[in-house]
């Protein structure tokens, strides 16, 4: 699937951009926005492991650009974030994981989780999902996630990973549905509905990165998710 290239749905009830939503800024002051989940004080540990995973990123960049992906080791990055190969497969089970997982992963859960539980959980999805884009383009990491989609659409194996959920972020998804439905996570409807949520944030990524990252990804992604919702309403 490919995100369509039409216009930006116009503002509704379930639009990022709708009054009283929680988008990219919370600037409704919506418990449990973003900003207010990201200013929480994090421990000493966190922060050394936050410290820790970033560091790692940072140096397998610089050497999958320096040496290619497949040259590049484990060994090599944990040495050069000065961590032994252990650390490494503490933070992330394989060396494709550092372009799929990230800090934000948390920060996502526990958005949707604050959204209103009578809420349709493809509405919070979507408010959580684009905003949380949006965040993370205006912190200026926007050339660290593109070098990431990139090289995750170009390795067959790091593609291969992403495409088959590797448990985030479907598997994240289907516990907060789980978790607001009362339903067991086994039910159909509910890996329907997580696994098309999750086949649209990937194949949006891969769409951004495909076409060079031109466009802006957070747009894409809320036509993308706003598809979902005009399907479902049919």
């Amino acid at each position: 699937m490919t995100t369509p290239r039409s216009a930006r749905p116009r503002p509704s009830d379930s639009s990022p951009d709708a009054p009283g939503a929680t988008g990219a800024t919370g600037a409704t002051g919506v418990p449990g926005s973003l900003e207010e989940l990201a200013a929480a004080p994090l421990s000493l540990r966190e922060r050394k492991k936050l410290k820790t995973r970033q560091a790692l990123r940072r140096e397998a960049l610089r050497l999958f650009a320096e040496q290619g992906w497949e040259a590049t080791t484990v060994d090599q990055i944990a040495a050069a974030a000065e961590v032994s190969p252990s650390t490494f497969f503490r933070y992330f089970p394989a060396k494709e994981d550092l372009l799929l997982t990230d800090e934000y992963d948390p920060l996502m859960a526990d958005a949707i989780r604050a959204r209103p539980a009578d809420e349709p959980f493809l509405t919070s999805a979507r408010l959580v999902l684009v905003g949380l884009i949006r965040r993370m383009l205006a912190e200026q990491e926007r050339t660290e996630l593109y070098e990431r989609m990139r090289l995750a659409s170009s390795v067959p194996s790091v593609r291969v990973r992403m495409l088959e959920g590797s448990g985030q972020p479907r598997g994240m998804l289907l516990d907060l549905l789980a978790e607001r439905t009362g339903l067991d996570p086994a039910a159909l409807e509910l890996r329907i509905t997580a696994a098309a949520i999750s086949a649209a944030l990937t194949e949006t990524s891969l769409y951004w990165a495909d076409r060079g990252g031109q466009d802006d990804l957070a747009d894409l992604l809320d036509q993308a998710l706003g598809h979902l919702q005009e399907l479902g309403a049919r």
